[in-house]
């Protein structure tokens, strides 16, 4: 049920989306859904919200482990992959969920999404650190990083080609070339 409920979120989004949908596209019965998600279409989007977080830091820690060129490079050819597979009808399902409006009463799903934005820079931050980048050069470049891969993937949904994510990952890949020479420097000046 939570699979099937991040790509619904991924595809079409949180306010396009009913629970009676998540459940039919899930494969699971509209009061099994209710059962273990008694919030309703909320609770669920958060969960599924979660579940992209969980497998997203997986890829990314492993990526990761090469350093931070590595993991960029590694993640841009994801989303790639993601959109291409999809015919550019797939994105994000925590973008998805951040940018939609909801209830200011039940914002479960707003909340998972800003942790998972929030785990996502802290990994890519911590990469760069032990790759010899400053604390705050790391700080500011992951959160560079996290948003303009975002941005790049909504854009080349709404222009059905990789063009974006490629100029992206380019201009990234030389921020991160230079964080990682500023650090470089920053110590042998010590």
């Amino acid at each position: 049920m939570v699979a099937g409920a991040a790509d619904m979120l991924r595809r079409r989004g949180l306010n396009a989306t009913s629970v009676r949908e998540l459940a039919k596209h899930s494969g699971a019965p509209l009061g099994s859904t209710y059962h273990y998600f008694p919030g309703g279409k909320s609770e669920l989007a958060a969960e599924a919200v979660r579940f992209a977080d969980a497998l997203t830091t997986h890829r990314l820690t492993k990526e990761l482990a090469g350093g931070p060129l590595a993991g960029l490079r590694a993640f841009v050819d994801f989303w790639r992959t993601v959109l291409l597979d999809s015919d550019f009808r797939a994105g994000c399902p925590v973008l998805a969920v951040s940018v939609e409006e909801q209830p200011d009463t039940d914002d479960a799903p707003r909340r998972a999404a800003a942790a998972a934005f929030a785990n996502w820079i802290d990994l890519i931050a911590h990469s760069l650190r032990t790759h010899g980048a400053a604390t705050e050069t790391a700080a500011t470049t992951a959160t560079l990083v996290v948003t303009a891969l975002e941005g790049a993937v909504a854009l080349c949904r709404a222009q059905r080609e990789t063009t974006a994510l490629d100029r992206t990952a380019l201009a990234l890949e030389a921020v991160l070339e230079s964080a990682l020479a500023g650090g470089a420097r920053a110590t042998s000046t010590n």
